[in-house]
């Protein structure tokens, strides 16, 4: 899944060669992923792009001051740019393009989806705070009032896991299963170390952690295309996706814990003292 420095990525390149231009047309390859109806997807014809915007990992191209395009490229959604886009018919359900925007210099991108799950989500809105997922995010981590002490608050009393409290998007915008493993292992931090257990030495240094991971892979990502960010973001990972590797810190193993529909990596000396955290959903330590 695209996280806020991919996505920043994709905002800051979009902001280059996509504002000032008007868009010509946009033609609907997926329409469950068009999630709004009023105002219709064929107001955007015309509009010029004035500027672009993140909200966690939602990307904003505004048109104006009243019209948007909203997107949220799910799991495993996609950016394609072209800068001669093509001129094939899009067959509605027949390809994994689920919106193509053509603007007025030839130029233009698609938003695809692999898979079967199709959770990509596409909005033209008036106000980006009616998209449902924009209004419930928790605060930037890059916003300035995100501050030490506020983090702190945030992780007063809360008995969540801090995995989960990191990828929680009401909580903290933009973080998701990837970066929520670096940050981590970058914090020396255990995945299931309750956030309300937290001393204050602890959230020092998951708040540095924090910003120093996202800061760097943000700066990582900065003037890259599209076509050139998914690897620019795997090859900075320390530990996620890297199961069965050695930890560049320590040399230990790279250990996963799976669910359902994800798995989280971490290293055992640097994280969790030595043990190796129960799979299959348990949320102890293996004696």
């Amino acid at each position: 899944m695209p996280e806020m420095p991919e996505v920043q990525g994709l905002v800051d390149f979009l902001g280059e060669r996509a504002v000032g231009r008007a868009i010509t047309r946009t033609s609907v390859g997926e329409i469950a992923a068009l999630k709004t109806y009023d105002p219709p997807n064929t107001a955007l014809h015309d509009a010029t792009i004035t500027a672009t915007a993140r909200h966690g990992k939602f990307i904003d191209l505004a048109c104006g001051d009243d019209l948007h395009l909203v997107f949220h490229l799910a799991k495993a959604g996609w950016l394609r740019w072209y800068d001669e886009l093509p001129t094939t018919l899009i067959r509605p359900g027949r390809s994994p393009i689920a919106l193509r925007v053509a603007l007025d210099d030839g130029s233009g991108f698609d938003l695809t989806e692999a898979g079967t799950k199709k959770s990509l989500a596409v909005y033209v809105v008036r106000d980006v705070h009616g998209v449902p997922g924009i209004a419930r995010l928790g605060p930037d981590p890059f916003d300035p009032d995100f501050t030490r002490d506020a983090f702190a608050a945030l992780l007063t009393g809360r008995r969540t896991q801090i995995k989960g409290l990191l990828r929680d998007q009401s909580l903290i915008a933009g973080i998701g299963n990837a970066y929520s493993d670096e940050i981590l292992h970058a914090a020396r931090m255990s995945p299931y170390a309750p956030a309300a257990n937290l001393d204050e030495a602890d959230i020092d240094r998951l708040y540095q952690a924090m910003q120093t991971t996202l800061r760097d892979a943000t700066a990582e990502a900065s003037g890259k295309p599209p076509a050139d960010l998914k690897d620019a973001k795997r090859s900075g990972f320390r530990v996620h996706a890297r199961r069965g590797e050695a930890c560049p810190v320590c040399g230990d193993e790279i250990r996963s814990v799976f669910f359902a529909d994800r798995s989280l990596e971490y290293c055992p000396t640097c994280q969790t003292g030595g043990k190796v955290l129960a799979d299959r959903r348990l949320s102890r330590l293996l004696k």
